[in-house]
């Protein structure tokens, strides 16, 4: 969104009644202005939260030497523009000699550094880094390739140290705690939430709990839900509420539903087994309800077993799924578990004024074996927020993670015992656009150039923007078309593919009769494109050469790995196939040179 540049030094950012003042830009020191745009960056960053995760929240403010907003811009989702480089489309010709501002530092998640060019070439002078990059192999990399093309490049709280400085600092930790989390734990950022009466009930003695809070309270549960990745509840809040967990109403990102459950002891009919809109996943004991588990995936739920079913599991193999941030609504029993091991780190309690009473009524955490006050966990950075009539009382239970810690490099850890060696060099593994080479994903944000039925070309956004619409190509119905059209204009491969995968299951008919027969020729074809295209692309594919190349989604047993490495892994065969090809085609054209001369 570009900004309106106006006399003086005061601005306004539209919508937000966030300003600045000529006696703020003259009184306060250079870095109370650093802090304050900072904050800005991670506000706006934050408008991101809960669309297509996985991916960091990124915000970028671009700043004349007077002190205006010239542009801004936010990530929207992994396989979509960047944010430095939407700031500096906003700020045009006032890019030149300005400050931007930054809630993270650039994630090289295209492969050319997209998001540093961007600021080098518009001619930005200064860039103020609100944290370092959490993820190792990110951490440090956009900093040094900025200050090596002559910018400075500051981050917040390396030189000074202040109130204001840590603040704002905390503003950028806070609106990529998950991220900071899935960088320092291995597990997914959870919270749990719960409704409560005034003494303490979550539901009445005969279990009923509808509705305990406001309308205005549940609105922002719908919230909640809707900046997570997937939501989980127990088996005794189905049998009970018979709950939808959806996000909100009319919203875009809807996330998946969980249910964990020992025994499987489960209804036959329940509202989580409509997967239409929303997807449902069951986690269970290894072996329980062989019968049940078949009933369910007959109907698309999608069952996962585990030797020992705990939230520890349970959350690191969710850490491995590549989600970033989980939502606890369950019962105390569920909900003591969780605390136990250490996989709740937030709370958010939504306090009504009611009272119920009862002696068997529920509270919101069960048993945690504590005896005594002072062994009671206490809440850090607790907030109060009025909610139409209740409160809402939110806190966490453990301090956000360093992102940087004091941590050996590899090389020194190399110098300091030579046997470690923690990466196998023979198999490199790929799956989110944030991995070293995420860029090789049909996910990546590289646009390819694919002919028409018609004789032309059509831009897609993205290989698996391509590669969703062929599903429906040649098929001679309007709706078909249609889907077509919705996949085009999709903001993100990630819901280019939830467009292509829901019309696909929803209308098998508009799907093209030898999708089967064609699809690994389609996704090749995109990826030919997409790497002939690219030049840096194909010299990252031929690098690898002598390595197998692994697509290590977990749960995609066709394109990927799988979890326990039991999946077919096309998209890494393919990848192998076509840098076999280019080596082939390296080869031909030097003999054909030496030829030649």
């Amino acid at each position: 969104m570009a900004l309106s540049l106006v006399a003086g030094y005061s601005y306004s950012l539209l919508g937000k009644g966030f300003s600045i003042s000529n006696s703020l830009h003259n009184n306060h020191s250079h870095h109370a202005r650093d802090a304050t745009f900072i904050r800005r960056a991670a506000e706006i960053a934050d408008s991101s939260s809960g669309f297509t995760s996985p991916h960091p929240n990124f915000g970028c403010v671009l700043v004349t030497p007077s002190g205006k907003v010239a542009g801004e811009g936010y990530l929207y989702a992994q396989g979509t523009r960047p944010a430095e480089v939407q700031a500096v489309e906003a700020a045009g010709p006032w890019s030149k000699g300005a400050t931007a501002y930054l809630n993270m530092e650039p994630g090289d998640c295209h492969g050319d550094h997209t998001a540093a060019s961007a600021l080098v070439q518009a001619k930005v002078t200064r860039v103020v880094v609100g944290m370092r990059h959490p993820l190792k192999h990110l951490q440090g990399n956009a900093i040094r390739a900025l200050r090596s093309e002559g910018l400075q490049v500051d981050v917040l709280g390396e030189d000074l140290q202040s109130k204001i400085i840590e603040e704002a600092r905390k503003s950028c930790l806070v609106v990529n705690t998950p991220l900071i989390y899935r960088a320092t734990s291995q597990v997914p950022f959870s919270f749990l939430k719960y409704a409560i009466t005034a003494d303490g009930k979550i539901a009445a003695s005969s279990g009923h709990a509808a509705w305990i809070t406001s309308k205005e309270s549940r609105a922002r549960v719908f919230e909640l839900r809707g900046s997570s990745d997937a939501v989980i509840v127990g088996g005794n809040t189905v049998r009970r509420d018979n709950p939808r967990l959806t996000a909100r109403h009319g919203g875009a990102h809807m996330p998946l539903r969980v249910v964990m459950t020992q025994s499987l002891d489960l209804p036959d009919e329940a509202n989580l087994w409509d997967v239409s809109d929303v997807p449902t996943m069951v986690v269970t004991q290894r072996g329980a309800r062989k019968s049940f588990q078949k009933i369910l995936a007959s109907k698309g739920v999608e069952v996962v077993e585990f030797d020992i079913l705990n939230p520890r599991d349970v959350m690191e193999y969710f850490h491995d799924r590549g989600y970033l941030s989980i939502m606890w609504e369950c019962g105390g029993r569920l909900a003591a578990s969780a605390i136990s091991d250490g996989v709740i780190h937030k709370v958010y309690a939504f306090l009504a004024p009611k009272i119920i009473g009862g002696t068997n009524a529920q509270s919101p955490v069960g048993e945690l074996g504590m005896v005594e006050m002072t062994q009671a966990f206490d809440l850090l950075d607790v907030c109060y927020e009025q909610i139409g009539p209740d409160m809402l009382m939110s806190g966490s239970l453990q301090p956000i993670p360093d992102p940087t810690p004091i941590i050996p490099s590899e090389n020194e850890t190399l110098a300091i015992d030579p046997t470690v060696n923690p990466y196998e060099p023979s198999i490199i593994f790929f799956y989110k656009t944030w991995d070293p080479y995420g860029a090789f994903s049909n996910f990546s944000a590289h646009s390819i150039k694919m002919p028409e039925e018609n004789g032309g070309n059509v831009t897609w956004s993205s290989v698996e923007h391509y590669y969703q619409a062929s599903k429906f190509m040649g098929v001679s119905d309007s709706g078909a078309k249609d889907c077509i059209g919705k996949i085009k204009s999709a903001k993100s491969p990630e819901e280019a593919a939830k467009v292509g995968r829901s019309m696909q299951r929803l209308h098998p008919n508009l799907v093209r009769a030898d999708w089967e027969d064609v699809k690994i020729d389609v996704m090749y074809s995109g990826l030919r494109c997409k790497f002939s295209s690219y030049p840096y692309l194909k010299s990252m594919l031929l690098a690898t050469s002598g390595s197998v190349l692994v697509e290590a989604s977990p749960h995609d047993l066709f394109w990927g790995g799988g979890r326990e490495g039991e999946g077919l892994n096309y998209l890494g065969r393919l990848l192998m196939r076509l840098r076999s090809e280019f080596l082939g085609e390296s080869t031909t054209s030097s003999e054909s040179t030496c030829l030649a001369l």
